[in-house]
């Protein structure tokens, strides 16, 4: 049965057209994905399926009594109700039912001695009564405390009111209030992106169960492939459908593209025989009929369909400098908001080209975690030290807010590097598909995935060679976000990063941080290694329940030192071979780089004096004074550079030790 349908829909916005001649349908049971670059009108389309837009030519037609739920990216504030109460009310109908219960049981209430009047109302309050008590056998408080729970809430925050809660929570809250009405259709614009990874993997596995009809907007790919059976996908020569997954849709359009692409330079190949054969033979008498018959044939050709290319971000993240061994070490790290702890002697090391992802459930810790390794925020306890010649370069999850409202996109890039040319910074932009007189846009204009690449060209002017990046794929679309998946595996510096995304986690982490209860625990290998570790353990941990044995130890590694007895004595007795083994081998390498960086960076702090120096005029005053600076100045810079290269040689035996 069909629930919706638009027919040679046309939009436009100003001089943009949006949509041209449109036809979609939407079935019962239909999931579908719907993707498209930022800016192709994803989100104008879910505007015009539930009538937020109407359209300029064409129409929508909607099924008799259909109900849709839709979840916009960006929520609106609520409050004054709590959570529950919100999640229950928000089945259409319930609030007028309650409220229409209330006014009758208060009229009968004041009814007097009209027995009469009494009776009608008692059997109108009968009547609501019934009609709530279907709403309550299909939509009860149990399954509605179920859904919250899926999303990650507490069962003490049942009555929390929704004004406390942060704008991603809130979404939560919306999202848990559209899976309990259960509508005949759900719109769900980027529902994972304030989700974590439990989160995500309960969301998933309720949208696989359910019954009614879907249309999902997400840049996870991962999570779309799992969920859709249909693509509508929004290309510059218009909108296509093809059932099967993105992954397949990707091969059929690369196919597509293909045989397009053959089909021209045979068209090409043909054309061009016949033109040289026309222009050789044009003037001989004997070949007219022939010359004739190539240009009819000439003319009859039909001009070979092409296909646009999307525009995509180009992202490629310049040579960064060498750093050190060990980029990052915190040691004994703490953090707490009044009474409420959220790290607790927290011990973690960085090496050089490690891509390390944070993963854990929303207020774990990570955000902070990561701001207080990136100087953002002060620790509590404990410090947080860089390792020789680190650059630090960050990327916050709510970008929006580093970014000035009434700076233009150049402005907003440009930053404080007045010293780097506009053409360079332009060019960059360009990558990120602000071209022409898009760079001259307010950052206030922009949207929510337009800010984000902002944000990106601006770290890519001067990236440093150790990135820590708070959820970077939010906001993004799917081809971005593979794109700059592809950019960072590519990086040559050092990675940190907190995300949701699991094929971004997947594609690139190589070391994993799980945050949870004020602690970190570490392990040393990919998200689905992980993951599988952590399977067997609970799986472990259910069958000695079963048997009434106590539950194994875990065996990976916890930033906060904790551990079983004979996983701490198997540790000791490993880093006791480790050192000795370092001792043998890498000890005295490490040592004599340790003297390098010692020895560089004093002649760096003698460099910035002199360099001090030679600015204050009085120096000008004494030549002989200002002419020794200035050898001095420049023996140092050439034994600098001599101890410089010295360090990487040692650094290149080391790697290979």
């Amino acid at each position: 049965m069909s629930l919706i349908v638009l027919e040679h829909v046309g939009l436009s916005f100003g001089d943009q057209t949006i949509f041209r001649d449109l036809d979609l349908r939407m079935a019962s049971g239909d999931r579908i994905g719907l993707i498209g670059p930022n800016g192709s009108g994803k989100t104008t389309l879910l505007r015009l399926l539930i009538g937020e837009q109407s359209p300029d030519t064409g129409a929508v037609r909607k099924a008799r009594g259909l109900r849709i739920g839709y979840l916009p990216q960006e929520i609106p504030e609520t409050g004054g109700q709590p959570l529950l109460q919100f999640v229950l009310a928000s089945v259409p109908g319930r609030p007028e039912l309650d409220a229409e219960i209330a006014d009758v049981e208060a009229s009968l209430a004041e009814s007097g001695g009209d027995p009469d009047a009494a009776m009608a109302l008692a059997e109108r309050a009968a009547e609501l009564h019934e009609r709530r008590a279907h709403f309550d056998t299909f939509f009860t408080e149990h399954e509605a405390m179920r859904i919250l729970a899926g999303l990650g809430f507490e069962t003490a925050e049942r009555d929390r009111d929704l004004s406390e809660l942060s704008g991603g929570w809130r979404m939560r809250a919306v999202l848990a209030s559209l899976l309990f009405q259960r509508p005949d259709l759900l719109l769900l614009d980027e529902p994972t992106n304030h989700l974590d990874m439990p989160s995500v993997a309960w969301f998933a596995g309720f949208l696989s169960r359910y019954a009614g009809a879907f249309l999902l907007i997400c840049h996870d790919r991962e999570f779309l492939d799992e969920q859709i059976g249909r693509v509508v996908a929004l290309e510059p020569e218009g909108a296509r459908s093809h059932t099967g997954n993105h992954a397949s849709y990707v091969r059929q359009r690369a196919e597509e593209e293909e045989i397009l692409e053959a089909r021209a330079r045979n068209m090409g190949r043909k054309r061009e025989k016949a033109e040289r054969f026309i222009e050789r033979f044009r003037a001989k008498a004997s070949k007219a009929s022939s010359v004739q018959s190539r240009v009819k044939m000439l003319e009859k050709l039909d001009p070979v369909e092409s296909r646009q290319r999307r525009k995509v971000l180009r992202v490629t993240f310049p040579p960064t400098r060498r750093a050190g061994n060990e980029v990052l070490r915190a040691e004994g790290l703490g953090r707490s908001y009044g009474d409420h702890r959220v790290l607790a002697g927290v011990n973690l090391t960085v090496a050089r080209g490690e891509r390390i992802g944070i993963i854990g459930v929303n207020g774990a810790g990570k955000t902070t975690l990561l701001k207080i390794l990136a100087g953002e925020l002060e620790a509590t306890d404990g410090s947080v030290a860089r390792g020789y010649s680190v650059e630090l370069g960050y990327y916050a999850q709510h970008h929006a807010d580093t970014l000035q409202p009434d700076h233009t996109v150049l402005q907003a890039v440009s930053g404080q590097q007045t010293d780097l040319p506009t053409t360079r910074i332009r060019g960059l932009l360009g990558a990120f598909l602000f071209s022409g007189d898009d760079v001259d846009k307010r950052v206030r204009v922009l949207s929510g995935g337009e800010k984000a690449r902002v944000a990106l060209a601006r770290l890519l002017v001067t990236p440093g060679n150790v990135m820590l990046m708070d959820e970077p794929t939010n906001h993004l679309d799917l081809d971005s976000s593979e794109a700059l998946a592809e950019a960072l595996s590519a990086y040559d510096g050092t990675l940190v990063f907190v995300s949701h995304n699991r094929s971004f986690v997947r594609r690139l982490a190589t070391r994993i941080w799980d945050v949870a209860g004020g602690s970190v625990e570490t392990y040393p290998g990919t998200l689905d290694e992980y993951m599988d570790s952590a399977r067997a353990r609970r799986d472990g941990r259910e069958r000695a329940e079963a048997n009434g044995e106590p539950a194994p130890a875990a065996t990976e590694e916890r930033g906060d030192g904790r551990g079983s007895r004979a996983e701490e004595r198997e540790r000791k007795r490993r880093e006791a071979e480790e050192r000795n083994l370092r001792s043998r081998t890498v000890g005295p390498l490490e040592k004599r780089a340790a003297e390098l960086e010692a020895r560089i960076a004093q002649i760096e702090a003698e460099q910035r004096e002199r360099s001090a120096l030679l600015e204050d005029p009085a120096v000008y005053q004494d030549p002989e004074r200002r002419s020794a600076l200035l050898t001095e100045l420049q023996v140092a810079a050439a034994k600098l550079e001599e101890l410089e290269a010295r360090w990487l040689g040692v650094q290149e035996e080391l790697e290979h030790s």
